[in-house]
């Protein structure tokens, strides 16, 4: 059983777990995940982690409630137990020094990007972020972010923070006024992560992505997060979750994202807890 050690809420609907799991917290690096199950008899989630503390053993998830297995994990509160934890699975990101690095989260996406950008930095990278939401309130880890790169930008859908509009607003505001970048780091909604492409790939700008499609063993064995790069088969699972962003087949992955949402409201029309 890992201890949950803290519980923070984000906003209305992401919250925060801080996690005792020294084994995972000892070996793990950025861009990497875990799986857990909340109960004994519950749903995997897959979640990226978002930070790690190797002196004290702890990991930190971040995660949006939107349907049963995420609420499950919502009920649990700090002193409580999480049943099963496993990592750290996936490849590590592959991050090395360069002369300036732009991050893009979106909404969510920015939890898996802040040890991303904080590596960058710590290898003397000059590192820039645009944190995208809906609102002010779904823009999160903002000050963080501040503490380890030199520009943080906000963009809202509807304008309470920062620029009205879209990450690539903002991202095309930034390359309009010169700003060059040697590497663009996007992780959020795969619209969101094709938008950004769609704006880098004809300036050649290298694109990474982070990739979070339907997963079940973590292993590579049941396929269900397979994704198409390049034309080739991939499994986010163990190839990924980080991928050339030009090679993605999006709009696969989109569709391949949405299969099983009947059967999600399914179970919550069910249990009477819907989000």
């Amino acid at each position: 059983m890992y201890k949950i050690i803290n519980k923070k809420r984000l906003n209305s609907m992401v919250e925060q777990m801080v996690i005792h799991a020294p084994h995972v917290a000892t070996n793990c690096e950025a861009g990497q995940f875990i799986i857990l199950c909340t109960n004994e008899n519950s749903e995997r989630i897959p979640l990226t982690i978002q930070d790690y503390n190797r002196e004290e053993g702890t990991i930190s998830i971040v995660y949006q409630v939107v349907g049963y297995s995420t609420l499950e994990l919502s009920k649990k509160e700090a002193g409580e137990e999480i049943a099963h934890f496993a990592g750290p699975l996936g490849v590590e990101t592959a991050i090395s020094k360069k002369k300036r690095v732009l991050g893009i989260g979106g909404g969510v996406g920015a939890a898996p990007l802040f040890p991303q950008i904080r590596k960058f930095t710590e290898l003397g990278t000059e590192c820039d972020v645009i944190l995208g939401g809906r609102s002010d309130e779904f823009v999160i880890l903002e000050d963080e972010f501040k503490q380890v790169c030199q520009n943080v930008y906000c963009a809202t859908n509807d304008g309470s923070k920062g620029t009205q509009g879209f990450v690539t607003d903002v991202l095309k505001e930034l390359l309009d006024k010169g700003n060059e970048y040697d590497e663009v780091v996007a992780i959020g909604p795969l619209i969101m992560m094709k938008a950004v492409v769609g704006v880098t790939k004809p300036l050649g700008i290298k694109t990474m992505v982070s990739l979070n499609p339907i997963m079940i063993d973590g292993t590579g064995m049941c396929g269900c997060c397979r994704v198409s790069v390049d034309g080739q088969t991939k499994f986010a699972c163990i190839d990924g979750p980080d991928f050339d962003g030009y090679g993605v087949d999006f709009d696969e992955a989109m569709v391949r994202q949405n299969m099983y949402k009947k059967e999600e409201t399914h179970i919550c029309n069910l249990t009477g807890e819907v989000r």
